[in-house]
């Protein structure tokens, strides 16, 4: 029976912690309430109940490729790089969520996306060049990020503008109608 060296094991246990404290300083700044469901949204929303599953993939499938890559890194310099990429992008993934859900600003959050989208593109690509399998792990962050910022785009068009309001909340308790729900 093959074991892991220890070499490989606290490689796993880094990236383990840094996806898990990725998800959950995001998770500890969604708050899927009352704002959220009043806003409108597209026809193409997913239900709530599969972000979570959706994301837990994606952060096992983004640590493997991280640890894959990690393996393929010649050097302190490319290692290096790679730390940079992955802890840009944690920064920007975490940040998304308080824009959207805690400010209740949805656009800020999809100019905040724009470079959020360039970070996980730039670990596809240093991933890609380190390793085709560890580029191939990191993918279906790319696309979850891309769908993410098409719903956060409808999002803003839907229930737009957002400056000096909060959308969903009225004085007199009843839901604010901003006259556009095409989708």
């Amino acid at each position: 029976m093959m074991g892991l060296d220890s070499g490989r094991t606290a490689e796993i246990v880094v990236a383990a912690a840094a996806i898990m404290a990725v998800a959950f300083a995001g998770g500890t700044m969604t708050e899927v309430g009352e704002w959220y469901e009043s806003l409108n949204f597209p026809r193409l929303r997913p239900p709530n109940w599969l972000f979570a599953p959706a994301w837990t993939t994606i952060y096992l499938l983004t640590a493997a490729g991280g640890i894959v890559g990690w393996e393929h890194a010649k050097g302190l310099e490319a290692r290096s790089r790679l730390i940079a990429l992955f802890a840009v992008n944690g920064v920007l993934n975490v940040l998304w969520s308080p824009l959207f859900f805690k400010l209740r600003r949805p656009d800020w959050a999809l100019y905040e996306l724009l470079a959020f989208w360039l970070s996980v593109l730039a670990l596809v690509i240093e991933l890609s060049r380190l390793s085709s399998l560890a580029g191939w792990l990191v993918a279906p962050y790319l696309g979850w990020v891309t769908f993410a910022g098409w719903l956060n785009w409808r999002v803003v068009q839907l229930n737009k503008p957002f400056k000096g309001r909060v959308i969903g909340a009225t004085t007199s308790g009843e839901r604010e109608d901003n006259g556009d729900v095409s989708s």
